[in-house]
């Protein structure tokens, strides 16, 4: 199987993800990019995201709108997204879109910020962005202004106002686990506003000394995911397959 490694750590990705509540069944898209510049990267089909398997994800072309089409294939909405992202934005090897409970309340708010209010939270100050001009579907020409929005390679995050998240990153591991932390934090985020209580928000400088003290470390991320996929190598170990 061609890229067998790349395609069971987005395999794992995807259960994972349906392990913790924060998938939409058969939609929403991950993307992992396999070759140098990547225009051509893996993405999942019309699958249960609790089902897919490494050999189920499909090689695309983000140059050749065909190579999205057939039996099985992606939704239009993958192709708008996914091959924008890959064709725009280098530093986007890759990319998880969901609309995960916590994350989705953020964005319906009209202030979509997720603000430094504790240790996870502040792993996205200054690095997150939100789109205030959502515009129906994410098909081609949507997706392409989405993408547009990722040029400072500094912000990895997406607030997509009205619609959900957007994460970009250079391996499966570090995008997962920016994933992972943000509906985590979005969750804390939430539950304070709820109380109805003030909020105690970190200093600017402490808050961007924690994201940096929490980024580029490739060991920590990629031990993350092991971890997490122990726990399917003990309890579904298909989605190698």
């Amino acid at each position: 199987m061609d890229h067998a490694d790349t395609r069971a750590e987005l395999a794992a990705a995807f259960r994972l993800t349906a392990r913790e509540g924060m998938h939409e069944g058969v939609a929403n898209h991950f993307s992992m990019a396999v070759n140098a510049d990547g225009t051509q990267f893996l993405i999942n089909p019309r699958k249960h995201f609790s089902r897919i398997r490494a050999s189920d994800l499909w090689v695309i072309d983000a140059t050749d709108p065909d190579s999205a089409r057939g039996e099985d294939a992606p939704d239009p909405t993958a192709w708008g997204l996914h091959a924008s992202l890959h064709r725009h934005v280098p530093h986007a090897r890759c990319a998880m879109h969901v609309h995960s409970t916590y994350a989705t309340v953020l964005a319906s708010l009209a202030d979509s910020r997720l603000p430094p209010i504790d240790q996870s939270s502040a792993m996205f100050y200054n690095r997150q962005v939100v789109d205030e001009d959502y515009g129906g579907l994410a098909l081609e020409e949507e997706g392409t202004r989405c993408a547009r929005l990722f040029q400072d390679p500094s912000v990895r995050t997406m607030i997509m106002g009205n619609h959900g998240v957007l994460f970009i990153g250079e391996t499966v591991a570090e995008t997962f686990m920016r994933m992972y932390y943000f509906e985590r934090a979005a969750r804390t985020y939430i539950l304070a506003l709820q109380t109805g209580r003030p909020l105690r928000e970190l200093s600017p400088e402490v808050a961007e000394l924690t994201a940096r003290q929490q980024e580029g470390d490739a060991q920590a991320e990629a031990d993350f995911l092991r971890g997490m996929r122990a726990v399917l190598d003990a309890e579904a170990p298909d989605y190698v397959q």
